[in-house]
């Protein structure tokens, strides 16, 4: 009787165990097959190559302080183009400034910089275009500024652990790659 049960209980967890792995599969699969959805990419030629995003806008200065390639890139064309690319400080290692390129003007990604607090905003014109600046605190105390710009049809969002001087000048410089040599070659 206790052997009848035992075994009967046992294959309850190992149907239950089927089942909850079958499930979390199939909750999976679509992120795999779905091609377009935001996931890491390589290089800039990948994302252009992979998603058909004719322009992906990089900066021509880039300051001395922050390596590059970019440490992170991800990239989506659905719903919407979007593409994030986050960039490391020398000196301490940790992501110091986050570019991104969206085709929404909603889209914010502040996984790895977030402003904590704004102390200033203000406009200014980059390109002969309005750009929003807003200068505070990201978490942790630290100097944070970050830039909005509406080109090409998409938003580019620039936010940089650092007074906004630097931010500026790679807002200034920012290019499309469209028909350029991208950078990561």
């Amino acid at each position: 009787m206790f052997r009848k049960e035992f075994l009967s209980l046992l294959l309850l967890a190992v149907t239950v165990t089927v089942v909850v792995v079958v499930l979390k599969m199939l909750n999976w699969l679509p992120t795999v097959v779905q091609e377009g959805a935001m996931k890491r990419y390589g290089s800039i030629e990948e994302i252009r190559s992979r998603l058909k995003i004719e322009e992906i806008y990089v900066p021509s200065y880039f300051p001395y302080n922050f390596t590059w390639p970019p440490v992170e890139m991800l990239a989506q064309s659905k719903p919407f183009h979007a593409i994030i690319m986050s960039f490391t400080r020398k000196e301490k290692g940790d992501v110091g400034l986050v570019i991104t390129q969206a085709a929404s003007k909603e889209f914010i990604y502040d996984k790895k910089i977030k402003m904590a607090q704004i102390n200033e905003k203000m406009t200014y014109s980059i390109k002969g275009r309005k750009a929003h600046i807003e200068v505070g605190r990201c978490s942790g105390n630290e100097s944070c500024s970050q830039l909005m710009l509406d080109e090409g049809g998409y938003r580019i969002r620039i936010i940089m652990k650092s007074r906004p001087f630097d931010m500026i000048k790679v807002a200034e410089s920012m290019f499309s790659v469209r028909n350029a040599i991208s950078p990561d070659r």
